[in-house]
């Protein structure tokens, strides 16, 4: 546990967001959410099925914007960009991992990390030595060229897990990262992902039910109904 903090790097501001069923109907998902992350910290935030936990991670990256309030990446105000801006922050300054890999099943192992890096207009020969380096990281040197098919499912994650940090990512997004692995796949997948976070030094937050997972990191934030219950 890493109980020195350092900078702010994320901060989120009265937080709140709702979905409307059949126009008429508000459900509130989150409930005036006042959250600092640190820079270089390990935060995982828990809570039980429907707490918002998803929905808050989701804000915190800008995949999705609230109903009210704001997300701040150091001096950067995050819902004042348009869409197009906004992407190009979130593939430049952030990495994502998903409960499903989200991989695209006609490329290889080796394209589908190269993928963002390329979105960013670097040159091929860069991008793929990275990528080709992260992937050697991961364990899965020896398939840089199967297709997400060929793959079993905790090397899929790992891919995923390559992919999200091409672009030398500011802060790392998982979202139930192991959530779909059998336990000796988690476990590999958790003591991968607390290496690379570290020795990259990345500020990394976690939207977890696994409690061992959770123990493992800095700071634990839990979610009950929309709101902040407890942080330890």
């Amino acid at each position: 546990m890493n109980n020195r903090r350092g900078p702010v790097l994320l901060k989120a501001e009265n937080l709140d967001k709702s979905y409307f069923m059949d126009k008429k109907i508000e459900l509130k998902v989150l409930k005036s959410i006042n959250l600092e992350i640190f820079s270089g910290e390990i935060l995982a935030i828990v809570g039980h099925s429907g707490a918002g936990k998803s929905t808050l991670l989701h804000m915190l990256g800008a995949l999705d914007r609230p109903t009210q309030g704001r997300v701040w990446m150091e001096k950067t105000d995050l819902f004042s960009m348009d869409d197009a801006q906004l992407a190009d922050f979130r593939n430049r300054y952030m990495g994502f991992v998903f409960q499903f890999h989200h991989l695209l099943a006609e490329f290889s192992a080796l394209e589908n990390v190269a993928i963002p890096g390329l979105m960013q207009g670097r040159s091929e020969k860069s991008v793929f030595g990275r990528a080709e380096q992260l992937l050697e990281e991961v364990g899965l040197s020896a398939r840089l060229h199967h297709r997400p098919g060929e793959l079993s499912g905790g090397e899929q994650q790992r891919v995923a897990f390559a992919r999200a940090l091409i672009n030398d990512p500011r802060v790392i997004l998982a979202d139930e990262p192991s959530g779909n692995l059998d336990l000796a796949n988690s476990n590999a997948l958790h003591d991968l992902m607390w290496r690379l976070v570290k020795e990259k030094k990345r500020t990394f937050v976690v939207v977890t039910h696994n409690q061992e997972l959770a123990r493992q990191t800095d700071r634990i934030i839990e979610l009950r109904d929309g709101c902040i219950n407890r942080e330890s």
